[in-house]
């Protein structure tokens, strides 16, 4: 899934595809990289970001949403907690509504999904982006990160969205440690048990920058590396803004075994 931020405040790319044309540029820069999905959002989720209206939310995300429906064969995503702007990037031309608050943030938010037949992703975060870093302790980070997805999951089946629709998303980032991170990282494949696809948006996220030094400014080797860690436990989806590079690593990783060990037949 590459990422199409539409906002001036992103923590890795803000401002830089603020413009429409850029980020129009940009997603079909992703698509032809070889991008599935993309992702398309017009309010930063940083911790402590502001929200933003409803209105100009839309005004960023919606040029974008169409022209990137139009123009790619890659189903685009909206990246919204607010069913107003969702509905309208759906009657744009998405196909995902992918929601940091797993459709609990907008009591309209569930039955828009319920009725449109997208797909959805749900994540996990505790509070807000303006609060979720202000309470950091678990006691049993992984095991309350599962009951929430699998409360979460049952809310949407018994709202009437097929479980095939549905994807989960543990929230690295969202309201929990650097150490946190590494653990959600290390024990993602636990979450097959609930049944769903995984998605994990770790790319260039300060727990890597952790993990290798601060003084790393560029963190695409280490997104790279943390993809193929989640390649290796069956996540079938990784969020990601460089998609060229983690597209041609885990192309070479499947290739010289990968998951099933046996490399490919080359001439």
């Amino acid at each position: 899934m590459g990422i199409v931020n539409v906002t001036p405040d992103s923590f890795s790319d803000g401002g830089r595809y603020f413009a429409q044309q850029q980020a129009i540029e940009h997603g079909l820069a992703l698509a032809a990289a070889g991008a599935d999905l993309l992702d398309v959002g017009g309010e930063s989720t940083r911790p402590y970001s502001q929200p933003v209206s409803v209105d100009e939310e839309a005004r960023r995300v919606l040029g974008v949403v169409q022209a990137l429906a139009e123009r790619t064969g890659v189903p685009v995503s909206i990246d919204t907690s607010k069913a107003a702007v969702a509905r309208d990037a759906l009657a744009a031309g998405a196909e995902i509504i992918n929601d940091v608050t797993a459709l609990a943030g907008d009591p309209a938010m569930l039955g828009l999904a319920a009725a449109s037949g997208a797909a959805v992703c749900l994540m996990h975060m505790r509070g807000t982006p303006q609060t979720m870093q202000d309470n950091l302790q678990y006691d049993d980070l992984l095991g309350e990160i599962t009951a929430f997805l699998a409360a979460r999951r049952d809310a949407c089946t018994h709202a009437g969205i097929a479980p095939e629709r549905i994807a989960l998303d543990p929230g690295v980032g969202f309201g929990k440690t650097h150490g946190h991170n590494v653990q959600i990282m290390a024990h993602c494949y636990r979450l097959h048990e609930l049944g769903c696809p995984l998605l994990v948006g770790h790319s260039r996220k300060g727990f890597l920058a952790k993990v290798v030094g601060f003084q790393q400014a560029d963190l695409t080797a280490g997104t790279i590396g943390a993809s193929i860690a989640l390649a290796l436990q069956g996540v079938q989806i990784v969020r990601v803004h460089d998609a060229g590079p983690v597209r041609q690593a885990l192309a070479v990783f499947e290739a010289v075994g990968g998951l099933s060990g046996e490399p490919m037949q080359l001439p």
